[in-house]
């Protein structure tokens, strides 16, 4: 009988991750601050000027944090029900939410009572944002419309009644003072010019859209919605230039970086993925431990 001979096994070196510039920076980022927040927040926004306190809108209030703050800088909590979507002017002075009961409030960041309220949703007001001129105010509802307001005089100007179901999310041009967009669970976004009666460029994203967001140019767009996050060229007619499908559930939120060149996207799948806006290639994903509802950058 032959005397036995173990095999010999192989070993192959693991290959490990490609580490890019990417990572590196990507990977510099900790948490230096975990807040807790009594409901789920629906809405994080930096204020665009020094020291870029940020606005987090959750249950029945908007709190205001400072970059290190584990507490409350200032609480904005005059809601009868849910706040939303608390938002920035350009200049840093005035926050803009909806809320639940369908009305609209203006907020001085320096006070504490509303400076103005607008009335005319007959349902819950999900999405509100300042056009660029700084003077007028766009909404999108529960009720399907999507309306603009005037500040100085806390007017209607205009209502859209375009959409045939919920508007969730929405955007202004930092180019065209006159041009603001909604996305809606309709399966569509749609682009209005304030100078028009109705909608200028309508976009079939195919679900429901969950956020969209204009690249700083104007002339690309991208909407979010089910487990795809769409780019589309807007001086196109709306051509659709790339389909991402990276997530593994509803991506619900978008952000870009200050230079235009990452694009962020949050799911309910609990993760965060970057992309270059070059070659849309995922370059870095986060990873946590509950979805993710709202992101924002600095």
């Amino acid at each position: 009988m032959a005397t036995y001979k173990p095999v010999v096994v192989q070993a192959f070196p693991k290959l490990g991750e490609r580490v890019t510039q990417d990572t590196v920076y990507w990977r510099g980022y900790k948490t230096p601050v975990q807040i807790k927040e009594f409901g789920a927040v629906n809405k994080i926004d930096f204020s665009p000027v020094p020291p870029y306190n940020y606005a987090v809108t959750a249950s029945s209030r908007i709190h205001i944090y400072g970059r290190y703050s584990q507490e409350p800088i200032k609480t904005f909590s005059r809601f009868k029900d849910a706040a939303y979507c608390a938002t920035y002017r350009d200049d840093g002075n005035l926050l803009v939410a909806g809320s639940e009961e369908g009305s609209i409030r203006l907020f001085d960041i320096s006070g504490r009572a509303p400076l103005r309220q607008f009335d005319g949703h007959t349902k819950a007001v999900h999405v509100v944002g300042f056009l660029s001129d700084k003077y007028r105010v766009f909404s999108g509802g529960d009720d399907y419309s999507s309306n603009l307001w005037d500040i100085p005089s806390a007017t209607e100007i205009v209502s859209y009644s375009e959409h045939t179901d919920y508007v969730r999310c929405g955007c202004a041009s930092k180019v065209n003072a006159d041009v603001f967009i909604t996305g809606s669970y309709d399966h569509t976004v749609k682009l209005f010019d304030t100078r028009t009666k109705s909608s200028v460029m309508t976009i079939e994203h195919g679900q429901p859209v969950e956020s969209v967001l204009l690249f700083p140019s104007g002339g690309l767009l991208v909407s979010a919605g089910g487990r795809y996050v769409k780019v589309w060229d807007v001086l196109k007619g709306g051509q659709l230039l790339v389909s991402l499908k990276n997530h593994h559930k509803t991506v619900t939120c978008l952000c870009l970086n200050s230079s235009g060149q990452r694009l962020l996207s949050g799911s309910l799948d609990r993760h965060v993925k970057i992309y270059s806006t070059t070659s849309y290639k995922v370059v870095h994903s986060f990873n946590y431990a509950t979805s993710i509802l709202s992101l924002a950058l600095s």
